[in-house]
């Protein structure tokens, strides 16, 4: 009777077919262990082997994966090389990002084969990428929803992120939406607390959204955070939609993407777009040598149906560096022409910051800032003027300096903050 061992899941001459799902990985072999033999393992592991020999005989579909490319054969234990496995498209559920992570990133995430082993990237087939729905706007909500194509759209926390009561939290939204900034949101741990009710805070926030609307003359919207179990979260999509409300924010890594995927069956019936916050991304993607990278948490966020998502600052805010250029050109490449996802540049960010910024970005983002802005020595309403100020003098080609002749608000957060990145 045929049998599966590890030697069936390695195959250096194999080219992969147009529908197989393609990972790449970074692997450190375990000691007594060779890379093609741990390489052989993570294929093993990640489609349909296991650690003993497999009979299968009559009723057997071969799913297999197959380790088909490894950078550097000669690694010692601990040393770190890059493989290429290949899926085929049969051993995937179309449109279950649940199931295809099990698979991808499951249990060879802690096989003793490898030391370490890291999800660097996947090319996506055809079939599999289009099972799901992805963005339902994308980046066109800068046009769609606020009429802007010459600069990036802007947001801003009320800091502190938690404790203030609605009252508060609204007024800051006010303040800060007269003074340039398009869009209010909540940050991660902001949901339905005593201090601050969900609805309360959604009711109250954006009847000073349409206060700053008039006054300004300007789309104003508010990004709140709906993170719950599934059945709570779509209610609230539901309440957020019937408040006249264009967005709403998800946790998209702590609540999970099969709650995402359902967010955003809801979100197209509702016509509304998703903000995509992601807490607890650093528990997959800080060590370089192990976990899920985020370029490929990225990608699955693009899948799932997010229009906006945290990608970093390049470098330039107080998050730890990664490659937040190469991930938003991902977002934006065609993807058998699912929507694009507009990046958004948060954490540590302030109006010295922008010029540098943009020049790696572009200015097809949002730019979000929190303690940026609310950290200005004449507060909320002025650390909101100069931040838009500094993104205007980079859409006119105009220096910091020379905008700041005409801006006393950017005058004085430069003064403050000069282009220094924070820690």
């Amino acid at each position: 009777m045929a049998g599966i061992t590890y030697e069936d899941f390695i195959d250096l001459s194999y080219e992969p077919a147009d529908s197989d799902l393609v990972c790449a990985f970074r692997i450190a072999p375990a000691e007594g262990m060779d890379v093609a033999d741990a390489a052989s393992r993570v294929a093993s592991e990640s489609s349909n082997g296991t650690w003993a020999a497999l009979p299968t005989g009559e009723g057997f579909t071969d799913m297999g994966a197959t380790a088909f490319a490894i950078d550097d054969g000669e690694v010692a234990a601990g040393e770190t090389t890059e493989i290429r496995v290949a899926y085929p498209a049969g051993l995937f559920e179309p449109g279950s990002m649940p199931q295809i992570l099990s698979c991808i990133a499951g249990n060879i995430l802690g096989m003793k084969a490898v030391d370490s082993i890291r999800l660097l990237d996947c090319e996506w087939p055809e079939g599999l990428a289009t099972s799901f729905m992805g963005p339902q706007f994308g980046s066109d909500v800068r046009e769609e929803i606020f009429g802007v194509s010459d600069r990036p759209i802007l947001a801003t926390v009320p800091k502190p992120k938690v404790g203030l009561s609605t009252e508060r939290h609204a007024q800051v939204g006010y303040e800060a939406w007269t003074g340039g900034v398009d869009l209010l949101k909540d940050d991660e741990n902001l949901t339905d607390q005593d201090f601050n009710p969900f609805h309360d805070r959604l009711v109250e926030s954006l009847a000073q959204r349409d206060r700053a609307e008039d006054e300004t003359g300007e789309p104003k919207s508010y990004l709140i955070n709906v993170t719950a179990g599934t059945n709570e979260m779509l209610e609230r999509v539901d309440q957020v939609a019937a408040e006249g409300c264009e967005y709403v924010m998800v946790d998209v890594i702590t609540c999970g993407w099969a709650a995402v995927q359902a967010v955003r069956e809801r979100c197209e019936e509702l016509g509304l777009a998703i903000h995509a916050h992601r807490a607890m991304h650093a528990a997959f993607d800080r060590l370089p040598h192990h976990g899920v990278s985020m370029r490929v948490l990225a990608q699955i966020a693009r899948l799932v149906g997010v229009d906006q998502l945290h990608t970093g600052t390049a470098g330039l805010g107080k998050l730890a560096n990664e490659d937040t250029v190469g991930i938003n050109a991902w977002l934006r490449d065609d993807l058998y022409g699912l929507s694009d996802v507009l990046p958004v540049a948060s954490g540590g960010l302030h109006p010295g910051l922008v010029p540098d910024l943009l020049d790696a970005t572009g200015t097809n983002v949002c730019v979000q800032a929190g303690g940026g802005i609310h950290g200005h020595p004449d507060g909320t309403h002025e650390g909101a003027k100069a931040l838009r100020a500094a993104v205007e003098a980079y859409a006119e080609g105009i220096s910091l300096e020379s905008k700041a002749d005409e801006s006393p608000a950017l005058a004085t957060a430069i003064d403050k903050w000069g282009t220094e990145t924070p820690r």
